[in-house]
């Protein structure tokens, strides 16, 4: 094993919790999907054959030209004339007379001229992406069907790969907001408590006053200059979330730093850096981790929050929040508002479960039967 005895104890304690360990599973299977949601969710086929050529749209731009088309733009594959001439390999029939693959066999196109090989298009199981319109009849929002399992939003866009996509972005951006905050969080309340004094007292006064501030409308006022975007919604995100975890991380310092082993650590002449990002922060990190389920459901409903009020990600973004708007908005579309609900519940309950069992792995106090 490659873990101390103590890191033992504490992932016997995690599996221990059957919720916890089921959470995390489940959990690991959706993000992962998730990660691959260009293959799951897509307007372009995952791999193309075209004269004997294997491309990946999905990965790689190709313009109608590339198929013997006459434009320089992206393909369009869902289009019959384009899909003609990928698997007829390029005849300039398939723009001069036939509409779709199957009246160009009917019209008599020759699908096995000499020198071209028959094409053929490997598609996702949804063929969707987040941004495409989907050609339906009726109005929109539309309801459920064979082709959109979840129906589709009010700009007749699938509701399956908006979630899948958002989904993603969500767990995402949450994990960068944490990770920033609760960085800058541990190093200002570290130095807080280790240091004491004047240092944490200017410090307080600091927080004091930060955290006074309307993060809301500042982040409304900076989207107004410089427009929405995501790097700057988690730079914003992360400014106005770091010391959340000071408060935690400065009381266990100053509660450690008068024990033994600091002072003899001290006396050694031990570095005060190493002193406290060494030997002192894994005493602190037991009621740090506590509080990382609520800095991570907070993010994503802060997210959540954002663009429900139109103020978050652009309105092109696959975003949950922009979804439990469309729900408030087509209230005879109820399948939007279940939808928005089930995923926010579903992905909230899997972390919360997952880090009430982290909690308890790192609480000496806790057994388990």
């Amino acid at each position: 094993m490659f873990l101390s005895p103590l890191n033992q104890r504490r992932w016997r304690n995690f599996k221990r919790n059957r919720r916890a360990v089921w959470s995390l599973i489940i959990f690991s299977i959706l993000f992962g999907l998730s990660l691959f949601a260009e293959l799951i969710a897509n307007d372009k086929p995952i791999l193309v054959s075209y004269r004997g050529d294997i491309r990946a749209p999905v990965m790689s731009f190709y313009s109608e030209k590339d198929f013997g088309g006459d434009f320089p733009t992206e393909a369009g594959y869902s289009d019959p004339e384009v899909q003609c001439l990928i698997v007829t390999g390029g005849l300039q029939e398939c723009f001069d007379g036939p509409e779709s693959l199957i009246e160009a066999v009917e019209q008599g196109v020759d699908l096995k001229i000499e020198g071209f090989a028959k094409g053929w298009m490997l598609w996702p199981p949804i063929p969707y992406a987040f941004d495409t319109i989907v050609d339906v009849p009726g109005v929109a929002p539309a309801p459920p069907s064979e082709t959109n399992w979840l129906g589709t939003d009010d700009t007749k866009r699938d509701v399956v790969a908006r979630i899948i996509y958002g989904f993603r972005l969500s767990i995402v951006f949450a994990m960068m907001v944490v990770a920033g905050s609760s960085l800058i969080g541990i190093i200002a309340g570290a130095v807080q408590g280790y240091f004491g004094g004047w240092i944490d007292l200017v410090f307080q006064r600091f927080i004091e006053i930060w955290t006074g501030m309307p993060s809301l409308y500042v982040i409304i006022i900076v989207f107004a200059i410089l427009g929405r975007s995501f790097w700057l919604l988690v730079f914003l995100t992360i400014l106005f979330g770091w010391p959340a975890l000071v408060g935690v991380v400065r009381a266990e310092f100053l509660r450690a730093r008068n024990l033994e082993y600091v002072r003899a650590a001290k006396a050694l002449g031990v570095s005060d850096r190493v002193i406290m990002f060494r030997h002192m922060l894994p005493n602190a990190m037991v009621a740090t981790v506590t509080m990382l389920p609520f800095l991570i459901t907070g993010a994503i409903g802060g997210l959540a929050s954002l663009d429900f009020l139109g103020f978050g990600l652009p309105s092109s973004a696959p975003s949950l929040g922009e979804l439990t708007l469309q729900a408030k908005q087509n209230l005879q579309a109820p399948w939007l508002g279940f939808t928005a609900f089930f995923t926010f519940a579903i992905m909230l309950s899997l972390l919360v479960f997952i880090f009430e069992g982290v909690r308890d792995a790192f609480d000496p106090r806790k057994t388990f039967s």
